[in-house]
């Protein structure tokens, strides 16, 4: 691993919803050149796959060898990548191949402590939705609360500094606007703002919201980024999709 950015300062690139197909091969060579002459670390925010084969996540590690060489690369799942069933083989190759895949676990990098979550729906603010009526409600709003406990376990892991969070759905409204309102339920979930605003999170970034917005922030002004590509492109029409976010550190 190499340390390349200006001192007591890490580059941290992120993005999301790669969604690497079959026939990907050779798609996203360059951009993983250009992370590594920008950036110090990199997150991958879910779908790395896109219909969750293994397949697919053999033939992205032979795309990213360079950069997974080079520099520390970290990621979450997302829900395409538990398309197919796949979610544990994805999640083990992508270890193997160097990945610090992360599911509420947490680690210091360069003086960063670093965790990260799937996270799930449910939605936002008092429209939320309640374990109430039909088991099938229930199971909905367990699973969120349980990515929101394995976020919080994470974030209580990391030492006082800087605190930068990776998760595949959002965890404000803020950053989905622009996608039509009748799926908001389905991006993301204010239950993971939570522990975002009581451990004091340095930075977040999600993907899922292909048509949301680039930049929010939290009740307790947090920054929040939605690094999906097709977000990426958006906003930054003029650059390769990935973004960068400069990180102060002690020396």
């Amino acid at each position: 691993m190499r340390f390349q950015g200006a001192k007591n300062v890490v580059r941290v690139a992120a993005l999301g919803d790669i969604h690497f197909k079959l026939d990907s091969k050779g798609h996203f060579r360059e951009l993983f050149e250009r992370v590594l002459q920008e950036a110090d670390v990199l997150l991958l925010c879910g779908d790395i796959t896109h219909f969750g084969l293994t397949e697919e996540a053999l033939l992205f590690i032979e795309e990213a060898a360079r950069v997974l060489r080079e520099i520390p690369v970290l990621g979450v799942l997302g829900n395409h990548d538990f398309e197919s069933g796949n979610e544990a083989a994805i999640h083990r190759m992508l270890s193997e191949s160097g990945i610090a895949m992360f599911d509420g676990n947490s680690q210091k990098i360069y003086g960063i402590g670093f965790t990260g979550v799937k996270g799930f729906g449910g939605g936002f603010g008092a429209r939320a939705l309640q374990p109430w009526g039909e088991s099938a409600i229930k199971n909905f709003v367990q699973e969120v609360a349980a990515e929101t406990q394995r976020l919080a376990s994470g974030l209580s892991k990391l030492e006082p500094g800087p605190k930068i969070v990776m998760m595949h759905y959002s965890p404000i409204v803020g950053t989905i606007s622009g996608e039509p309102a009748e799926v908001f339920p389905f991006l993301g979930s204010s239950a993971l703002e939570e522990p975002l605003n009581r451990f004091q999170a340095t930075a977040v970034f999600h993907g899922h919201a292909h048509s949301g917005s680039f930049a929010g922030k939290t009740g307790a002004n947090i920054p929040v980024y939605n690094v999906s590509i097709d977000v990426l492109k958006h906003h930054f029409p003029d650059r390769l999709p990935f973004f960068v976010l400069q990180v102060p550190v002690e020396s």
